[in-house]
C-alpha cells in the first residue's frame, strides 16, 4: 500500500534533526529497534542495559530537550543507570527474567511509582507528590526486569479538566510537539508516550485511555497502540477518570512489541475488582497469535459511519481494505457501531460522576502530606494559580464533576445502564453476533491538526468511542501518511479478544510496512 506523497520541506529558519542523528554504536537506530532486537543485543554482549539506558538518556537530551525540543518527557528517573547496572549483574549471574530484562520503558505521568520520581498527571497541584506505592503496572514492569526510564508528559489530568483544551499540554510539562511536523499536535492524552516511542526516546511506553487516549496519539504519531479490555490490566495506582472505561496499555513501534508488553502488563490484581474477569485470559502468550496468514478467512465489519471525514483518509482506507482482501479477509460492509447524541450524552454523565468519585479516593489515599486532598482542593488550587494553570483553557469539567452526587444517584445509574446497553448488548455485541465478525475496522483518526492553544483541539474524525464506552479492546496500526503526517487504522472487537486483534493487526502490518520514522520537520509547506 503506497503512502501519500510527502509534500514536505524544511522551512522557517529552524535546524532539522534527522531521525538517525543519534545511533547506538553504529549497530542500529534507536527509532527502529525492537524489544527483541534489544534483548538479542544484550544476550550477545554487544550491548548492556546500562549502555542502552545511557544512550536513551543521551537521545532524550539531544532530541527532547534540545534539537527539535519535543518536550515529551516530564522527568527522567535519577536512578535509571543504577537500576540498569544491577540488572546487568543479575543477567550475568542468573540470566534474564524475560523479554523486558534490562530494557528502558517510559510511563505516562499518571501511573504511580514509589521511587524518586513524582506522579502528577501534569498538574502543578501535585508537584512533588510521591506515590505511597507502585502502581500495579509499574510493579509488573519492575518484576519483569524493565528499567523505568522516566515519566512522559500528557494532556493534563488525562484531558479531563476543561473543554477547549489543546492535547499534549500540561501546566507542569508544557506543550509536547509532534515529531513528524513540529507545529502539529501530538493528540492525547498519552501524548508524551506516543511521541517518545515514535522518536526513539524509549524502547516502548505505557499509556492510559478512557476514550481515545492511547489509540488517537498512536495514530497521530505513527505507532502501534493497544487499549485492552477494561480489567485485563489493573488500574490500581493510576490517577483515575472512569472506573468503567480506564485502562493502561502498550504503545510501541510494532505489533510484536505490543504483544510482548501486554503479556507483562496483564494480570489479576485484588486491588482492582475489574481484573477478576482476566483470570485465565492474561499471560505472556500473546506473541503466539502473531502469524502473517492470520487475515485469511477473517470476517471484518466495515463501520462506514466512521468514514467520510477526509477524502485522503478514505483513499488510504480503500487501499488498506484492498490489501486485506488480497490476504483473504471477508468483509461485511457496512456494519453499525454505537454513536449519536444519546450515546455521547450518557458517556459524558458517567465520566463526570466517576471522575469525582475516583479522584477524591485517589487524593485521599496519598495521605496527610498530599498537596491537595480532593477535587474541591484541585479546583481552588487552579483558581489561585490561574496564570499558570488556566491560561489556555478552563476547568469546566472539574466544576461539573464537583456538582455531581455519589455513585448511588439515579442519574448516574441510568446513564451507566444506557452506556452498557448501547455500547455492548445493542451495540458491538449485537453487530458482531449478527455478522459473525472477528473484528470491526475504522480509520483511527485524521492527520494531526496544527496545535492551537487559543482555540484548542480541532480533530476532524475517527472511531475511538465505541470500544472505549464498551470497555472492549482496540488496536491501531500505521495506515499511511498524508503530507508526511501519519494516520492509523483501527481493529476492535469483543471483550478479551486481544489475541485475535493482535493477529489481525500483525498480518496487516507485515503486509504493508508503511511506518516511517519521523523527520522532525518544522511545518507542512505546499509542494
Amino acid at each position: 500500500m503506497a503512502a501519500a506523497a510527502p509534500g514536505l520541506r524544511a522551512g522557517g529558519g529552524q535546524s532539522v534533526v534527522r531521525p538517525d542523528a543519534v545511533r547506538v554504536a553504529g549497530a542500529f537506530r534507536l527509532d527502529d529497534v525492537s524489544l527483541a532486537d534489544l534483548g538479542a543485543l544484550m544476550a550477545s554482549g554487544r550491548a548492556t542495559s546500562l549502555s542502552l539506558t545511557r544512550q536513551y538518556l543521551a537521545r532524550i537530551e539531544e532530541i527532547d530537550r534540545r534539537g527539535p525540543r519535543l518536550n515529551s518527557i516530564i522527568e527522567v528517573n535519577p536512578d535509571a543507570a543504577g537500576i540498569a547496572a544491577a540488572l546487568d549483574r543479575e543477567r550475568r549471574a542468573s540470566g534474564p527474567r524475560g523479554p523486558l530484562h534490562g530494557i528502558p520503558i517510559l510511563l505516562k505521568d499518571n501511573l504511580d511509582t514509589h521511587d524518586r520520581m513524582t506522579t502528577t498527571a501534569g498538574s502543578l497541584a501535585l508537584a512533588g507528590s510521591v506515590a505511597p506505592r507502585d502502581s500495579f503496572v509499574a510493579g509488573r514492569l519492575r518484576a519483569a526486569g524493565a528499567v523505568l526510564l522516566g515519566k512522559t508528559n500528557l494532556s493534563e489530568w488525562a484531558n479531563y479538566r476543561g473543554s477547549g483544551s489543546s492535547s499534549g499540554w500540561s501546566g507542569r510539562g508544557g506543550l509536547t510537539r509532534n515529531p513528524y511536523v513540529l507545529d502539529r499536535n501530538p493528540s492525547g492524552s498519552s501524548s508524551g508516550s506516543a511521541v517518545a516511542v515514535a522518536a526513539g526516546l524509549c524502547a516502548a511506553a505505557v499509556g492510559t485511555e478512557t476514550d481515545g487516549s492511547i489509540v488517537s496519539p498512536s495514530s497521530f504519531n505513527g505507532i502501534v497502540g493497544l487499549k485492552p479490555t477494561v480489567g485485563l490490566v489493573s488500574r490500581s495506582g493510576i490517577i483515575p477518570i472512569s472506573r468503567s472505561q480506564d485502562t493502561a496499555g502498550p504503545m510501541t513501534r510494532t505489533v510484536t512489541d505490543a504483544a510482548i508488553l501486554l503479556g507483562v502488563l496483564a494480570g489479576v490484581d485484588p486491588l482492582d475488582p475489574a481484573t477478576a474477569g482476566a483470570e485465565g485470559k492474561s499471560g505472556a502468550g500473546y506473541t503466539s497469535w502473531l502469524r502473517p496468514g492470520a487475515m485469511a478467512g477473517a470476517r471484518l465489519g466495515i463501520a462506514r459511519s466512521c468514514f467520510g471525514f477526509h477524502p485522503r483518509v478514505d483513499e488510504l482506507m480503500r487501499q488498506a481494505l484492498e490489501s486485506m482482501q488480497g490476504l483473504g479477509a471477508e468483509f461485511r460492509d457496512p456494519v453499525e457501531v454505537p454513536q449519536g447524541p444519546a450515546f455521547e450524552g450518557a458517556e459524558g454523565t458517567v465520566l463526570s460522576y466517576e471522575f469525582k468519585d475516583g479522584i477524591n479516593a485517589y487524593l485521599a489515599a496519598l495521605g496527610p502530606a498530599a498537596p491537595v486532598r480532593d477535587l474541591a482542593g484541585l479546583i481552588e488550587f487552579n483558581r489561585r494559580h490561574a496564570d499558570r494553570e488556566l491560561r489556555w483553557f478552563g476547568q469546566d469539567l472539574f466544576l461539573k464533576a464537583q456538582a455531581r452526587g455519589p455513585l448511588t444517584d439515579p442519574a448516574y445509574l441510568e446513564a451507566l445502564a444506557t452506556c452498557r446497553r448501547l455500547a455492548r448488548s445493542e451495540g458491538l455485541d449485537a453487530t458482531m453476533d449478527r455478522h459473525g465478525l472477528d473484528a470491526i475496522i475504522v480509520p483511527t483518526t485524521g492527520p494531526a491538526h496544527v496545535t492551537d492553544l487559543v482555540l484548542g483541539d480541532h480533530d476532524i474524525g475517527g472511531g475511538t468511542s465505541p470500544a472505549a464506552v464498551a470497555g472492549y479492546p482496540h488496536i491501531t496500526v500505521p495506515l499511511g501518511r498524508i503530507d508526511g503526517l501519519p494516520v492509523g487504522i483501527s481493529f476492535f472487537g469483543r471483550a478479551w479478544s486481544e489475541g485475535r486483534l493482535l493477529a489481525l493487526a500483525f498480518a496487516f502490518e507485515q503486509a504493508t510496512l508503511v511506518r516511517r520514522a519521523p523527520a522532525f520537520l518544522p511545518t507542512v509547506w505546499p509542494a
